[in-house]
């Protein structure tokens, strides 16, 4: 039987293309990633509406490789979109030569994105990830040179579409033919193209923070607040972002907290020194229920080591001008 690895997002665009190869009697195994910027969810939801098989593959290691010097650089915010899927589509060859596909599906449509899905861009992406001649656009597929599973009659490109440009139309016109109702909007997800998490993100990589993992999922929490070069404060804003980042602390942070007041968790990532305390400290009063006057106690701790600070809330202009 004729096997296909289908790179599956989730998004309606995947699984129109996988639906279409299937309806050729052709074997569909759905392949998605997740790494700190991006998870599976959307996908396993979307590949069990579909009734198909979802392998779910963590690539946190090779995409942070590439993050950080993509050849065909960055879209809007920091998002190496070219360079992200060639990435995918190179572990999803190596996927279809270890399961003996015959070859791989995607979602895209021809001009629906300017800068990465035009007819070049999308000639780049296959030529660079080493399986051009494996790579099937079914949703597109009259409209570029046909494959080497084509040429071999492996499927039938007279099934296959025509879909170009912006408009989406046609494919919710398909999703009702294959009776598929329940599908997420287009594009979204990627916290990479999120305006603030990638200025935080680039600030992380300035000053070679990343040291684990646990560094890029702090970035999602809380203020965070650059003080110097060495040093970097987070805030939470509320009891969830206090619990996420009560769960992310180390024995090497310093954690803060209000003795007598509500207020925040604070974390100074891999300690600070005295100067830097005594700031996380003002600021963990600035974003308490203590009075804006006055002194407030603090407690720092590190490891098993308490102790007890008191300071005033920072000011106002200070606070704007360490926040990332």
């Amino acid at each position: 039987m004729v096997k296909a690895i289908a790179l599956f997002s989730g998004g309606l665009d995947s699984m129109l293309a996988a639906a279409v190869v299937r309806s050729q009697n052709i074997d569909v195994l759905c392949l998605t990633f997740e790494t700190p910027f991006f998870n599976a969810k959307k996908a396993q939801a979307a590949a069990q509406q579909i009734s198909l098989p979802l392998i779910v593959e963590n690539i946190t290691a090779e995409h942070l490789v590439m993050l950080k010097s993509p050849r065909y650089g960055y879209g809007k915010n920091l998002n190496p979109c070219i360079d992200c899927h060639t990435l995918m589509l190179k572990i999803a060859g190596k996927k279809m030569e270890e399961t003996g596909a015959d070859f791989i599906i995607t979602g895209e449509v021809l001009g629906q994105r300017p800068m990465s899905q035009g007819k070049q861009s999308l000639f780049v992406v296959a030529k660079n990830s080493g399986y051009a001649d494996y790579i099937l656009r079914p949703l597109s597929a009259q409209l570029l040179e046909p494959i080497k599973a084509e040429r071999e009659g492996k499927i039938d490109r007279a099934q296959l579409l025509a879909i170009s440009g912006r408009g989406r139309k046609s494919q919710m016109q398909l999703a009702a033919d294959f009776g598929i109702k329940d599908y997420a909007p287009p594009a979204g997800g990627c916290l990479l193209t999120d305006v603030m998490f990638t200025r935080r993100l680039r600030d992380l990589f300035t000053h070679n923070e990343d040291k684990t993992i646990r560094d890029i999922e702090l970035l999602k929490y809380g203020r965070h607040f650059r003080i110097g070069d060495n040093y970097k404060i987070i805030v939470g804003r509320n009891s969830a972002d206090n619990d996420t980042l009560q769960s992310l602390t180390t024995n090497d942070d310093h954690v803060l907290f209000m003795a007598d007041f509500p207020g925040p968790q604070v974390i100074i990532p891999y300690g600070g020194d005295t100067d830097v305390l005594l700031t996380a400290a003002a600021l963990c009063v600035r974003y308490s229920d203590a009075p804006p006057d006055g002194e407030a106690k603090v407690i720092y701790q590190k490891g098993d080591n308490l102790a007890e600070i008191s300071v005033q809330a920072a000011a106002k202009e200070d606070c704007e001008h360490w926040i990332i």
